[in-house]
This record gives C-alpha cells, structure tokens and sequence, in this order.
C-alpha cells in the first residue's frame, strides 16, 4: 500500500512537472452541445476573462458534487470576475442523451459540452475526474486540478483573481 501510495504521489508530482514545462494552449478539439450542434474548443474565448473548464461525468459523484458547488457560486463569480465555466462531459455516446435532463434537473447555468469520443479528455490529458482547468485569455492552460472536496473552490476562484490580475502562466503552475 505504501508503494502504491508513493507511486501515486511521484506521478502527481511528474504531472506537474510535465505541466510546468509544456505550458499549453486549449487543443482544438470537435464537441457537441447538449443541443447537438458542433462546438471546436479552438473557439474558447470569454472576451479576455479566464474560463474554467471541468471534466465531469453523470455516474461521478465528486464532478456532480463540484458542479453543484460552482453553480451556486456562479452568478456571483461571473459578476465579480467575468469568469466563464464549461463542464465538459465524458459520457459515452450511449448516455450522452441522459446529460442535457440531469443538467436541466439541476438548473445548471453554465455551458455544457458532449466528448462521448473522449477525444478532448484525451488531448488534454485527463485520466481522474473531476479534473479542473483554468484557461487565460490567450486560452492557455494556466491552473489544473483534479478530485473535488468541500471547499477546493476557494482555491478555484482565488486563483482566477490570480489570472485576473495578471499572474504569469508559470507563476500560478509553480504556485499549486
């Protein structure tokens, strides 16, 4: 169990790493809106705001938990900040159709995209979900996360004030 534990650790830690020195851009990737319409994540933009883009999945309990959080933070987050959010779900194509009723069960205001392919979790190298990004206004990926416990927020829209403010890409990867 402890080697397990390390193993986990040491590759968190490369993760990072690998993250620090390939500050990337949002890979343009073809998804669907719940509605079924095209939708190339190349086309990102918030009007030079910051976006934050979760990964999530019906079936997960930690991603429904996070995106419930964040919807009831939402309004007041994009008020203060302009900050965008768009949950990207992993569903596969045979329960893409259950995503737009449990998103409308739960009266979620922000966008939600289809990767029934996973081929946008693929590009952007997502393996446990929740996984969380922050994209800056040149849609580079400057914050990631993944996991979700009561209170991660926080430190979510802390670091959004960071990218507001104009923290460089490196500064906030080093930082978390």
């Amino acid at each position: 169990m402890k080697l397990f534990i390390s193993t986990v650790f040491a590759f968190c830690i490369l993760s990072q790493v690998l993250a620090q020195e390939n500050n990337r851009t949002l890979p343009a990737v073809e998804l669907k809106t719940t509605e079924g319409k095209s939708f190339n994540t190349k086309d990102v933009s918030n009007n030079g705001k910051p976006t934050i883009i979760s990964f999530w999945a019906t079936w997960c309990k930690p991603c429904v938990n996070e995106l419930n959080t964040l919807s009831e933070l939402y309004i007041d987050w994009k008020e203060e900040t302009g900050v965008n959010i768009i949950a990207v779900s992993i569903d596969d194509s045979r329960n893409t159709a259950k995503v737009a009723p449990f998103v409308n069960g739960r009266e979620w205001e922000f966008d939600i995209l289809l990767d029934a392919n996973g081929d946008f979790k693929r590009a952007m190298n997502v393996n446990v979900i929740p996984h969380t990004f922050i994209i800056n206004a040149k849609n580079e990926i400057v914050w990631q996360h993944n996991g979700y416990a009561p209170g991660d927020e926080k430190k979510l829209i802390e670091t959004v004030r960071e990218v507001i403010a104009g923290k460089e890409p490196m500064q906030l990867l080093q930082k978390h």
